[in-house]
């Protein structure tokens, strides 16, 4: 369990890296979502740590309440690129 958590948890970070050298903010807002994915697979794994008593409640909600605000932040990085990009279409369309 702490090495899918571990996985999961750097996985977040590997693909905001990967979409950051990437071209374009198409394939970047496509990381972003890759990311948020990971973030969801990283939420399933700390519930099920819980549930196995693996970590503490307590211990969980700090986790949790961490994993909700990344959480919020690769959303507001994805709706800016969206943004972006859309502008950038009308702009030139």
């Amino acid at each position: 369990m702490t090495s899918q958590i571990r996985r999961a948890s750097s996985s977040i970070g590997a693909n905001l890296a990967e979409g950051c050298g990437r071209w374009g903010d198409a394939e970047l807002a496509r990381y972003v979502q890759i990311a948020s994915g990971s973030a969801s697979e990283l939420q399933n794994h700390l519930r099920l740590a819980k549930d196995l008593a693996l970590l503490s409640p307590s211990e969980h909600a700090d986790l949790l309440r961490d994993l909700v605000s990344v959480r919020q932040m690769l959303t507001a990085f994805l709706q800016k690129l969206r943004g972006v990009r859309g502008a950038t279409k009308a702009a030139t369309g």
